[in-house]
């Protein structure tokens, strides 16, 4: 895969793609990062590439030229039909779901505003995509850019040395993790539950289940609203119902 990012701050990735998960694959060859600075596309002689909005008001808007020859020119390096994602807080919000998504493309561009958003034209003619992290605003859209980059390749193929690591993380499977224990099983006189020292695998994959919907219902209701239960779910939300 690869992961281009426009941007006017291209110094805030050195750390997060030369760190961690992200520097590993990168030097695996799973996937190459690149921060462009769309500046640098400008046919502005004093390079700006943002401007007073028309019909008023406060605050500057980005201009379309530079960031739609920058797409231009990225999408001709690589000869690719990427999704050009816009970080916004009028996306939509950003979820594990959509990270699976995304990791299964060949080529993302990722856009990242500031001042009072973009020219509306970027939105409707250039993005395949508009993504929000949250429901807060941000200087800029670097940091979501960034949530992009790290949830989406710790996803691809032998990036991460546990391939069940992403398959059981939270929201993967649409609930939140159980809990995780390891060495020494008594620590301060906290103790592991005997169950995950047993070796009995079925009974483990039952607590682990049991605890995953335990956590969900108490932390993440709304998760469980949206989620079809199996009819063992059903059976162990029922009985966590009852323990309580």
């Amino acid at each position: 895969m690869k992961i281009d990012v426009l941007t006017l701050f291209p110094e805030m990735f050195e750390g997060v793609f030369g760190s961690s998960i992200l520097k590993k694959a990168k030097e695996e060859g799973h996937v190459s990062y690149q921060a462009v600075d769309f500046r640098e596309y400008t046919t502005n002689k004093h390079k700006k590439v943002d401007d007073y909005p028309y019909g008023g008001g406060a605050g500057m808007v980005l201009s379309p030229q530079p960031i739609f020859d920058a797409v231009d020119d990225l999408k001709q390096q690589n000869d690719t039909s990427p999704r050009v994602i816009m970080l916004c807080p009028q996306g939509e919000r950003y979820t594990q779901a959509k990270a699976e998504e995304l990791a299964k493309e060949e080529h993302l561009i990722l856009l990242c505003g500031h001042y009072e958003g973009y020219d509306e034209r970027v939105r409707k003619h250039l993005v395949t995509d508009e993504i929000s992290i949250g429901d807060y605003v941000l200087t800029g859209g670097e940091l979501g850019a960034m949530v992009i980059a790290d949830s989406v390749t710790r996803l691809l193929p032998n990036v991460l040395g546990n391939e069940e690591s992403a398959v059981t993380d939270s929201f993967s499977t649409g609930l939140l993790e159980h809990p995780q224990y390891t060495r020494p099983a008594e620590f301060r006189g906290m103790e592991v539950p005997d169950v995950l020292l047993s070796g009995h695998h079925a009974n483990i994959e039952r607590w682990r289940k049991k605890e995953s919907l335990k956590r969900t219902l108490e932390r993440r209701p709304d998760l469980l609203e949206e989620r079809e239960l199996t009819v063992e779910e059903e059976r162990l939300l029922e009985e966590i119902k009852r323990e309580q």
